[in-house]
C-alpha cells in the first residue's frame, strides 16, 4: 500500500521538462528577462542545462511531490540583485504562453494558476528587499 500523494496538477515529470526547456529556450531570446538571466547564467547549453534541470526538479518536487528538489527559491531570488519585482508579471505572462503551447487547456490552467501564487509570493519578498543592507526596507 502506498502513501504516495495524488499529484496537485494532472501532468507528468515529462510534461513538466517539455515546459521547463521551452520556457527557458524564450527565455534566452526575450528582450527584457533574456538579459536579467544571462547575468546569472552563461549563454551556453552547459550552464543551461543544469539550471533547467534543477527548475524540473522543483516543479516535480511542488506538483508531483518527488523529492528531487532541494533548495531555497525565496532566498536565491533575494540575493540576486538583479531581479526585480517588476521582472515577475512578464515572467508569468510568458510562463503561461509556454504552458498554453504546450499543455492541454486544463493542465495549463492548473499549472498557471499554481505558478501564480508562487510567483506572488516571490513577489512580495523582493518588494520589501532592501537594495542595500544599511537602509530599512522599503514598505509599499
Amino acid at each position: 500500500m502506498s502513501n504516495a500523494l495524488p499529484p496537485r496538477i494532472n501532468v507528468s515529470r515529462t510534461d513538466i521538462e517539455r515546459v521547463v526547456t521551452k520556457f527557458y529556450k524564450c527565455i534566452r531570446n526575450h528582450p527584457t528577462l533574456g538579459p536579467v538571466f544571462a547575468k546569472s547564467i552563461p549563454d551556453t547549453a552547459d550552464s543551461w542545462h543544469p539550471h533547467e534541470a534543477k527548475i524540473a526538479n522543483f516543479w516535480a518536487n511542488a506538483i508531483l511531490h518527488e523529492r528531487s528538489y532541494s533548495g531555497n527559491p525565496m532566498a536565491v531570488h533575494m540575493a540576486t540583485p538583479h531581479v526585480h519585482v517588476d521582472h515577475f508579471p512578464i515572467w508569468l505572462d510568458l510562463f503561461e504562453e509556454i504552458l498554453r503551447d504546450t499543455l492541454r487547456p486544463d493542465q495549463a490552467d492548473s499549472f498557471n494558476a499554481f505558478a501564480r501564487r508562487i510567483g506572488r509570493g516571490l513577489q512580495m519578498g523582493l518588494m520589501y528587499r532592501s537594495d542595500s543592507s544599511d537602509q530599512p526596507p522599503r514598505l509599499r
